[in-house]
């Protein structure tokens, strides 16, 4: 199958991890790109970690196979759904009613990311770094939010690195 914008974004996440790249382009390039979601037990497929749940997608079948020979169901075939990413984090996040975030070709060596539920990602109702709605100036929230390459972000601040 044949997803707009995922090539662009393989390449995208690619230089992202050489160094490069702007991030907000690499989170528009996401937002454009139809992703393949393994769907399992009339759900998305997701796993949780670092306390967040994470909506595996994938930029192609190649990427998708990787994932279903290591944790797919054996010898069947693997369903999933052709999702646009601006769909999984404007909709699909905040209806899971925890943090949530999507990680895109996470069976792929050294072509993983991960798009945290942060501002600028997610909407701000459900980002983990968002100013709590009865916060005043100067309060300070504890971070806990992941830079675009899934690394933690500084203490104190929650911004992507």
């Amino acid at each position: 199958m044949d997803q707009p914008g995922a090539a662009a974004l393989a390449e995208r996440i690619a230089d992202r991890r050489r160094g490069g790249d702007d991030p907000r382009a690499l989170v528009g390039e996401m937002r454009r790109s139809v992703l393949l979601v393994p769907v399992a037990d009339g759900g998305l497929w997701s796993v949780r970690a670092g306390g967040v749940r994470w909506i595996c997608g994938f930029t192609d079948e190649t990427a998708l196979a990787r994932f279903a020979l290591r944790h797919g169901p054996g010898d069947r075939a693997v369903d999933y759904a052709a999702l646009l990413g601006a769909r999984i984090v404007d909709e699909i996040v905040p209806s899971l009613g925890e943090p949530a975030g999507l990680a895109v070709d996470i069976a792929t060596e050294d072509g993983a990311m991960f798009f945290p539920p942060v501002v600028g990602i997610v909407p701000d109702e459900v980002a983990v770094d968002a100013p709590a709605a009865d916060a005043r100036p100067g309060d300070v929230r504890p971070a806990g939010g992941r830079a675009a390459d899934g690394r933690p972000a500084a203490e104190g601040d929650g911004r992507e690195r």
